[in-house]
C-alpha cells in the first residue's frame, strides 16, 4: 500500500511524458508550402556537355521544416507551358535540345494536398491548380 502513492506519481510522470512526445511528434508534420530551385539562373554554355543540375528545397507551414534536396516533379516551361525544347531528367539535370535557344523555366513541383479541398483545379506542372511550383531560368544558347 506505501508504493501506490509512487506508482501513480510514476504512471502520471509516464504519461506526461508520452503526451508531450505525441505533441512534438505532431507538430514536426507540416505541408509543403514553396520551393525554391538552384541554382536561380544557368546559363548551360557554363556546364559540362550544357547539363545543369537544379536542386530543389521544400519549405514547409512548420518553420523550422525545410527539405534539401525537396523530392519533386521537374518540367521545363515556356510561356506558362511544357515544353520539349529542353529536357530535364527526374534527378532536375536540364539540358537543351539541339535548336533550342533563349530563357525557359525549370520547375520543380509537387502536387498540393490540403484537406478540404474538393474542387481543385486540374494541376499544371507550370504553375497554379493545386500545385506548389519553383522555378528557375535556364539559357539556351
Amino acid at each position: 500500500m506505501e508504493r501506490l502513492p509512487l506508482t501513480l506519481s510514476f504512471l502520471a510522470l509516464l504519461l506526461a511524458a508520452s503526451l508531450a512526445l505525441s505533441c512534438g511528434a505532431s507538430q514536426s508534420q507540416s505541408n509543403l508550402q514553396s520551393l525554391a530551385v538552384n541554382p536561380s539562373n544557368a546559363d548551360a554554355q557554363s556546364y559540362p556537355n550544357g547539363e545543369v543540375p537544379f536542386i530543389a528545397t521544400g519549405y514547409y507551414s512548420n518553420p523550422t521544416h525545410t527539405l534539401t534536396p525537396q523530392s519533386a516533379n521537374w518540367v521545363a516551361c515556356q510561356k506558362g507551358l511544357p515544353t520539349t525544347d529542353v529536357t530535364v531528367t527526374t534527378a532536375g539535370v536540364a539540358k537543351c535540345v539541339g535548336g533550342a535557344v533563349g530563357a525557359y523555366a525549370i520547375s520543380a513541383w509537387d502536387t498540393l494536398i490540403s484537406p478540404g479541398v474538393l474542387n481543385c483545379p486540374t494541376n499544371n506542372a507550370c504553375g497554379g491548380g493545386c500545385t506548389v511550383v519553383g522555378t528557375a531560368q535556364l539559357t539556351c544558347p
